[in-house]
């Protein structure tokens, strides 16, 4: 499960964060996880509560915001949503499709005190 250390490594960065800012609580994290990122969201969730135990962190608010993959077919230029690393273009039929999100894992915010 590396969900756990992705958790473990967002609580380090964060905190280190509020450190350097001269604070010494973290009550919230906003992430953005992609469909296609490999990330387990409610594996990611559960980790979390544990991760932050004994942290700055500890009781802070984990939102996690989930993004949709889509890819650019490089062929005709149609923008589509994808589930796969693997897509077919639905317009011209080709697998020349370029992924344009969903493979996001990053904080978008935090909050401290």
């Amino acid at each position: 499960m590396h969900e756990m250390s992705i958790a473990m490594s967002v609580i380090d960065a964060v905190t280190e964060k509020a450190r350097q800012e001269g604070c010494s609580k973290v009550t919230g994290i906003e992430l953005v996880v992609g469909h296609l990122s490999g990330v387990e969201v409610e594996s990611l969730k559960f980790c979390f509560s544990a991760a932050c135990r004994d942290t700055p962190a500890d009781g802070a608010e984990l939102v996690i915001e989930e993004c949709e993959a889509v890819g650019r077919c490089e062929a005709c230029g149609e923008t589509f949503p994808i589930t796969s690393f693997y897509a077919k273009c639905p317009s011209c039929a080709q697998f020349r499709v370029q992924i344009e999100s969903g493979q996001e894992l990053s904080v978008r915010s935090i909050t401290i005190e």
